[in-house]
């Protein structure tokens, strides 16, 4: 049987919609008034696409960090030559093609970067927001914070995960955004990669000025170690994001789907 609605997809409900029909519906409903004093009118917009973009983007930062990885072995092969004693114009022709290597690997990995950061804080806030029309009294943060907490100094430290997990807590089964804030667990998953982007920040800045301060063969080749291990912590770490988002834009896809049940009070939310 078709769909009654589009008329070209099988039905899969009992109302005799099909499964894309369902997911607009719960998406595409128009939101009622909003209450006076309750601030801008929230409802339900999908993080599908936003999700995959997202997912995307750090598939590129990780093959942009595995190249500068590569660039940086061939760096240290230079030094070690040159620690060894080895010079000469091959040597010279050599440190220059690695230079520059690494300096392009450099940039390719400040635009992934910022590219990444663009999409996903769009990503975030939606999801944020999504949260609060799921359960909006499970948020210790205001919707400000959502993107504003990146870029406070210290307050970046904690916020962002703080927020991650009250909208995991959201998204997830409601009866865990019932208990009390230090009742719930936090999943793993927003624990480890958050660890993980600190720590890989943390070694990249120390080891990049290290590297920009370096000048002898040694000191340089000390920094590059450094260097490619941030960048191998920050491939894991954007392994564990792509995992992350995957399964926050999942469990909020699989959440609208159930349809108002799924939302106190119904759904959409004013």
């Amino acid at each position: 049987m078709l769909c009654k609605e589009c008329q070209s997809n099988t039905a899969t409900t009992s109302e005799g919609l099909c499964d894309g029909c369902v997911t607009a519906a719960a998406y595409a409903a128009a939101p009622p008034p909003a209450r006076p004093g309750s601030g801008p009118a929230t409802w339900l917009r999908s993080p599908v696409g936003l999700g995959r973009a997202v997912m995307a983007l750090l598939g590129v930062v990780i093959a942009v960090d595995l190249y500068a990885l590569w660039a940086a072995t061939a760096m240290r092969g230079v030094m070690n030559d040159l620690i060894s004693g080895e010079y000469g114009e091959d040597i010279e022709l050599d440190a220059e093609h690695a230079d520059t290597l690494y300096a392009s690997a450099g940039g390719l990995q400040l635009v992934a970067l910022l590219a990444t950061c663009v999409v996903f804080l769009v990503w975030f806030h939606r999801v944020r927001v999504n949260a609060e029309v799921f359960d909006p009294h499970v948020h210790s943060k205001s919707r400000g914070w959502t993107v504003g907490s990146w870029f406070v100094p210290v307050v970046n430290l904690w916020f962002p995960r703080r927020i991650a997990i009250d909208i995991w807590d959201a998204s997830g089964d409601r009866s865990k955004s019932l208990e009390a804030p230090g009742e719930r667990e936090t999943p793993w998953l927003i624990n480890a990669w958050w660890a993980l982007w600190l720590v890989s920040i943390t070694a990249g800045r120390l080891a990049g000025q290290r590297y920009s301060d370096a000048e002898e063969p040694e000191k340089i080749n000390s920094a590059l170690t450094g260097m490619m291990v941030s960048d191998a912590l920050d491939v894991v770490a954007a392994v564990l994001a792509i995992l992350f988002v995957h399964r926050l834009t999942r469990m909020q896809d699989e959440k609208a789907r159930s349809g108002p049940g799924a939302v106190p009070g119904g759904l959409p939310l004013g």
